[in-house]
């Protein structure tokens, strides 16, 4: 697994085989996105428009958009409202501003009831309409007027001056009265454009006519993130974390798969493979506390990257396999002798495969099958036995651990004769009463005591 793509495949192992633990996990996710919806109260927004008449440019657009949200505008805003300690500084993270197409200065404001968040977006575009006009000079004693109506004064003076002229030359007896006639008309026609323009570009008379587009709606939802918001993202992301960390731990993962690499870890020889059939483990004695059960009931006391189990043969077929690696196993010893069959503790496959292999024991070596713990591996000593065979599944312990279990046998003073790796298979349908009985095989629990001697 740690050297393969992560696939569709598995993906689908993880849902299948960890459901109930996603599943878990998901329902703890969601209680903490409800635990923060509890802490973060819910929040309402409402939004004013105010219209820019006029023609503006972007970036001017965008200015007004900070003056509606400065402090200027707001703390002015925080005193009309009078809220009980609210100041203006804490309704500054409350409220924004945004230049949308059409000139319009959208503002909104947050806060806890739809009411509350109603008034104080109305009173903030009316304190920016106010603080706007002020300063572009719409009151009687600002200055800024001064300039432009003088100047609308003086191009009134000279559209005057210029009729009389027009007036008093001779009309039309010379082609020179014509030609003065015409350039005056083109001069009172320039000075009317130019007028209009700057009455456009004016931004005192454009600021001044900034208006309020109507009352705020009152909001009928809350902002985001709302409670089922944060449920749904609490429940999403503990539902990926878990997925991710399944694929984490599957990379990570050095345990080792094939028959020749647990040879090597072992440093012995491979006597072949053995197939057992896919069935619920018995519960052993120290497998049933609190722990054992709640890992039952969550699924995770199974390895959920183990391939899944191929379709068996006939029980003909598998007990052939157990007698081929009899057959091996007494042709590598130089006379019959009694051997231990090796059992890493908690490997059950093992366990089964290595019962089924004493079961086909009728003469030549004798077996004895122990347990022996990974974490502190400790064989028993040499007496009647001389020489140890492992068994285990494929994908179950990595090399360090087996090569504690070849140095426990060392000490012991056993010659680990071979390997033999367990698979499970999927047991076909029963046979019919028409089968030849040799096709099944007595199902033998085994213990650290049963002997048996290889075919």
């Amino acid at each position: 697994m740690s050297d393969e793509t992560i696939r569709l495949a598995t993906m689908g192992r993880i849902l299948r085989r960890r459901w109930r633990l996603l599943a878990l996990l998901t329902v703890l996710g969601a209680l903490v996105g409800y635990g923060a919806s509890v802490l973060f109260p819910p929040r309402y927004t409402a939004s004013a428009s105010v219209l820019l008449p006029g023609q503006w440019e972007e970036r001017a657009l965008l200015t007004q958009a900070e003056i509606a949200t400065s402090s200027a505008v707001v703390d002015r805003a925080a005193a009309a409202l009078g809220w009980t300690g609210v100041s203006g500084a804490a309704l500054r993270d409350r409220v924004s501003a945004e230049a949308s197409d059409g000139n319009i200065i959208k503002i909104s404001g947050t806060a806890g009831t739809p009411e509350r968040a109603q008034r104080l977006s109305d009173q903030v575009a009316r304190q920016f309409v106010t603080f706007a006009a002020r300063i572009a000079g719409d009151t009687s004693d600002s200055d800024a007027a001064t300039g432009p109506e003088a100047l609308r004064q003086k191009v009134d003076e000279t559209d005057r001056r210029i009729t009389d002229l027009a007036n008093g030359a001779d009309p039309g007896r010379t082609v020179e009265s014509v030609q003065g006639r015409t350039e005056l008309e083109k001069l009172r026609a320039a000075l009317q454009e130019a007028m209009k323009k700057l009455g456009q570009a004016d931004p005192v008379a454009n600021k001044a006519g900034m208006v309020v587009m109507g009352p705020a709606a009152r909001p009928t939802g809350q902002a985001p993130p709302t409670r089922a918001q944060l449920i749904g993202a609490g429940a999403l992301v503990f539902f990926l974390l878990a997925v991710v960390g399944h694929l984490v731990a599957a990379r990570m993962n050095r345990r080792l798969h094939t028959g020749p690499e647990i040879a090597a870890a072992l440093g012995s020889t491979l006597l072949g493979t053995v197939d057992v059939p896919d069935e619920r483990p018995a519960h052993r004695p120290e497998d049933r506390g609190p722990r054992a059960r709640i890992r039952r009931l969550l699924g995770v006391d199974t390895r959920w990257d183990a391939p899944a189990p191929r379709t068996s043969g006939t029980e003909a077929g598998r007990r052939i396999r157990y007698r081929r690696v009899c057959a091996r196993l007494r042709d590598r010893l130089p006379a019959p002798r009694r051997l231990l069959v090796v059992v890493p503790d908690g490997d059950e496959i093992a366990r089964r495969a290595a019962g089924e292999l004493v079961a086909e024991a009728k003469s030549g070596p004798v077996l004895r099958v122990v347990d022996v713990s990974v974490s502190r591996p400790i064989v028993p000593d040499r007496d009647t036995e001389s020489g140890a065979v492992v068994v285990l599944s494929a994908g179950s312990r990595t090399a360090e651990e087996l090569a504690g279990i070849a140095e426990a046998c060392a000490d012991a003073g056993h010659e680990v004769a071979g390997i033999v790796v367990a698979g499970t298979v999927r047991a076909r349908p029963a046979r019919t009463a028409g089968d030849a009985p040799d096709a099944a095989a007595p199902a033998l629990a085994v213990r650290g005591h049963a002997r048996g001697g290889c075919a």
